[in-house]
């Protein structure tokens, strides 16, 4: 059976679009993957480049956070993948090294170069420059109009969560209150019935009248 170790690195979350570019070793017989948090709807491309080494084949697989595989290529080498993101979620990209000869031989590290745009980073305005005859100052009124649409949704965004997070914070403390009242009532009903008892005990043993 063969053994992967795996290195996962994370990506900061960027709440504004942007581009994230990075180079790291892979050695051989082993997995890194990649993770970033990601709105939905938004756009994502990515490049990479892998130096090729003897005997050693590198697969790449794009996922989601639930295992749906949005890309995969087997023996990558140099290529491009484009994905728009169904829901707000962790994507994970994997690239994974695999020796094809046997043996316990040394295999030099394989350098991989990998950029990662989305969001209006990941447009390609050149081509809606020429579907849309669009001078350059016009193209770059659109570039701004979408990079404007993006941080008003980014800031609508924060501003759902902020709800959703104080409404819990009020149904938690709404519960906190209710269980508290709760259990005062509990104590009071045990310390009367306590008294009670306690009075028909002495009563019985004829401690007190």
């Amino acid at each position: 059976m063969e053994l992967f170790s795996c290195f996962v690195l994370l990506l900061p979350v960027l709440s504004l679009p942007g581009t994230t570019a990075i180079s790291f070793h892979l050695p051989a017989q082993s997995s890194k993957c990649l993770k970033e948090e990601i709105h939905k709807d938004v756009l994502v491309t990515g490049q990479f480049e892998v130096s090729e080494q003897p005997g050693l084949q590198t697969n790449l697989k794009v996922t989601d956070s639930s295992g749906h595989t949005l890309y995969s290529l087997e023996d990558a080498k140099k290529g491009k993948f484009a994905f728009t993101t169904d829901d707000y979620e962790i994507y994970e990209i994997c690239f994974k090294s695999k020796l094809h000869s046997g043996g316990n031989i040394q295999v030099p590290d394989q350098m991989i170069i990998l950029s990662i745009k989305h969001g209006v980073e990941a447009q390609n305005y050149e081509e809606v420059a020429k579907a849309e005859k669009l001078k350059p100052l016009e193209l770059e009124l659109r570039r701004l109009e979408d990079l404007s649409e993006s941080v008003v949704k980014d800031f609508a965004y924060m501003k759902q969560r902020e709800e959703e997070m104080r409404d819990t914070n009020e149904s938690t403390s709404l519960r906190v209150l209710y269980f508290s009242i709760f259990s005062m009532l509990c104590l009071m009903g045990l310390a009367t019935w306590q008294v009670f008892y306690l009075r028909r005990f002495f009563k019985a043993k004829k401690l007190i009248e």
